[in-house]
């Protein structure tokens, strides 16, 4: 698995407030087709599934394909609604997951 992904989101908002998530994940993304210097054909290894949960539920979520780059970058907006902690998780094609988490505080 590749190092711990960074997200970015804002330590603060308030209540109905629209906040930008940003995150990027530093991945190979192995697609599966090409070919190393023997001629044999590396192993797809790909993140295939990204989520962001709060308080237990998902609140965004993507799934991703071997056409995504490598150290894929994903942004969206969600609603502020209490404080907590957001869970962002990526898991790849062999079950492997990394995750982070970011607290906010909404008044």
């Amino acid at each position: 698995m590749a190092k711990k992904p960074r997200v970015k989101l804002p330590k603060k908002a308030k209540a109905g407030d629209m906040i930008q998530v940003k995150t990027l994940a530093s991945h190979k993304m192995e697609t599966g087709n090409r070919k190393d210097k023997k001629g044999n054909t590396i192993p797809r290894l790909i993140l295939n599934k990204f989520t962001c949960t709060f308080g237990g539920k998902e609140v965004f979520s993507a799934d991703m394909h071997p056409a995504v780059s490598a150290n894929p970058y994903i942004a969206f907006f969600i609603t502020a609604t209490a404080s907590g902690t957001y869970e962002f998780t990526w898991t790849d094609d062999a079950g492997k997951s990394m995750s982070v988490s970011k607290d906010i505080a909404v008044s």
